[in-house]
């Protein structure tokens, strides 16, 4: 057991105790719980009743759960936040409420991917991800837009991750920062993973590490405020990060499709510009530096949206 590499798993949960009670069943299930620090769960003040999720975190405890109730709806960003300054490990594990470790030597293998020399400068590990229900391949939970010529690859480096299962060393965030609080939903893995990268660290993929995902097949039904916040924040971390030509086609291309997927819903896309037009005096940049900017072509990243 590496001492240095010890776990804290990480969940935001909200009004879904039966997910939540199934997830704690599969994390005192997992083998060499020697490497868990601890559990950190945050309760984003549900109003659904917890209560025999608390009564099965109290049966267990030789596992050290730690269970917090907020006064408020946090969102992600900020409920993340929230547990990240409550746990203590090295390595912090981060998965859905909806979602479940797939193989029981999970513990084993993330401390496996971080100790290997040659990523001794990945920050942060993004995992394989399958539907539960059909044991499919979530592709927009692949942490590169290259799926196809990717998907069968057992780990490469990339500039993104998926926000359902992933791992971070503490000292990313140390060096880096924490999640962007104004993101209440959607795109807050790109922020924190730029930063990342600009700080000298790499993202990596390995499948070692394998999670189920409650999600439909056909994806979660965002409503319109959800697809126009994704849409404005994108083109906020365009705009904050990535030289102006993808802050532009960013801001267009992903209008486009906002428009598409939501019927032609003028009166949101009008709103969702009006937010964009306010990022140049709301949003100093901090465009990535030469090397990050190298690591990004060097990946294949995606970036005109």
């Amino acid at each position: 057991m590496n001492d240095d590499l010890k776990i804290s798993i990480i969940i935001i949960t909200y009004n879904r105790p039966d997910d939540m009670l199934e997830l704690v069943q599969n994390i005192v299930s997992l083998d060499h719980k020697d490497h868990l620090e601890e559990v950190i769960i945050v309760n984003n003040k549900s109003t659904a009743d917890y209560k025999p999720v608390e009564d099965l975190l109290k049966a267990h405890p030789g596992i050290r759960f730690k269970y917090f109730i907020t006064k408020e709806n946090l969102g992600v960003s900020r409920g993340r936040n929230f547990a990240i300054q409550k746990a203590s490990a090295p390595l912090l594990v981060f998965i859905d409420d909806d979602a479940l470790f797939q193989n029981k030597d999970t513990l084993l293998q993330i401390q496996n991917i971080f100790s290997e020399e040659k990523n001794k400068e990945a920050g942060i590990a993004a995992f394989k991800i399958y539907y539960q229900s059909t044991l499919d391949f979530q592709k927009n939970a692949f942490p590169h837009k290259e799926f196809k010529k990717r998907k069968n690859l057992k780990e490469f480096d990339t500039y993104y991750f998926s926000g359902c299962a992933h791992a971070i060393r503490r000292n990313v965030f140390e060096t880096a920062g924490y999640y962007p609080e104004n993101f209440f939903y959607g795109m807050e893995e790109y922020d924190l993973s730029y930063r990342t990268i600009n700080e000298g660290f790499k993202i990596i993929y390995d499948d070692r590490v394998t999670v189920l995902h409650k999600e439909s097949p056909s994806g979660r039904l965002l409503n319109k405020d959800k697809l126009g916040g994704m849409w404005v924040n994108k083109t906020k971390v365009a705009w904050k990060y990535l030289p102006k030509k993808y802050y532009y086609s960013t801001a267009i291309l992903w209008s486009l499709q906002y428009l598409r997927r939501t019927g032609w819903h003028f009166a949101g896309w009008s709103k969702g510009w009006k937010e964009i037009f306010k990022i140049h005096s709301q949003k100093k940049r901090n465009v990535l530096g030469r090397q990050a900017l190298n690591y990004l072509k060097k990946v294949k990243a995606r970036l005109w949206y």
